[in-house]
């Protein structure tokens, strides 16, 4: 499994776990809290955030003191699919 999925799957458990779904939300710098320290400072995870929003599994909220992130409640079968 690439360093990719496995972030990507990580920040979606992670979010899953804590409800963080469409009205409740978390800064986009604690995304890659918990990944180990290889995995954390890699440019990976900024890209599968920018996957994740594309794909539109992520929803973002841009705030004056930065970008808000939650999952898509539209898109629960997917999420539910990559947490399992």
């Amino acid at each position: 499994m690439g360093e990719l999925l496995i972030i990507k799957k990580f920040i979606v458990r992670k979010l899953y776990r804590q409800r963080m779904w469409l009205h409740k939300h978390t800064n986009i710098n604690n995304l890659p809290k918990g990944l180990s320290n290889k995995l954390r400072s890699s440019k990976e995870v900024k890209k599968a955030i920018k996957d994740l929003l594309k794909e539109e599994l992520l929803l973002s909220k841009p705030t004056h003191y930065g970008l808000e992130i939650s999952l898509n409640p539209k898109k629960i079968k997917e999420i539910e699919n990559l947490v399992e």
